[in-house]
């Protein structure tokens, strides 16, 4: 019997979601691991949510949990853009980074309340640039960036400092990039 199939007690459903999320290396989502322990998706997000408070590097990313392995998946060259659109031009700004082999961390936009807000989203090819998209569509989700009038930032990493000038100009041919 696997120990999926049989009946967790908490806490050794916790270390079972730790094990997995660090095994697999990329993002699961909540509705496969409550699928997979027979548990609903808010008792993985309070597992979720007791593991990151245990210091574990588990983020939310738009594609489902991640265990973040001490910086493997860290690029050379990062820095943060200020970018300024519409929603519906988020997929043309994304694909443009993406086909530059940029990789989207993360996008955060400052609420006048609660300050900056960041969601994760590890965005680094078209296959997830059409998951994110889709995904926003199917929930019916807004887009961050409608809280600032389209005013947001990306930290943006590559293997090398010409990918991430020569996307940076193609968000500007654009129109995306916000002037400096």
């Amino acid at each position: 019997m696997s120990q999926s199939s049989k009946k967790m007690k908490a806490n050794e459903r916790r270390e079972y979601i730790l094990s997995l999320l660090k095994q697999r290396g990329v993002p699961v989502t909540g509705g496969s691991l409550a699928e997979e322990m027979n548990v609903t998706r808010q008792v993985i997000v309070g597992d979720v949510s007791l593991l990151k408070a245990r210091s574990e590097p588990i983020v939310a990313t738009s594609q489902g949990y991640m265990y973040m392995n001490d910086g493997k998946e860290e690029l050379t060259y990062q820095r943060t853009i200020v970018c300024q659109h519409q929603g519906a031009d988020t997929e043309l700004e994304l694909n443009i980074l993406v086909d530059h082999g940029v990789h989207v961390k993360d996008v955060v936009v400052e609420h006048p309340i609660y300050g900056d807000l960041i969601a994760q989203l590890r965005i680094s090819n078209r296959r997830d640039v059409k998951k994110f998209i889709e995904k926003v569509h199917s929930v019916q989700a807004s887009y961050l960036l409608e809280l600032t009038d389209g005013i947001h930032t990306h930290t943006i990493a590559a293997d090398s400092k010409e990918a991430l000038e020569e996307a940076e100009a193609a968000l500007e041919e654009a129109g995306i990039l916000m002037e400096k």
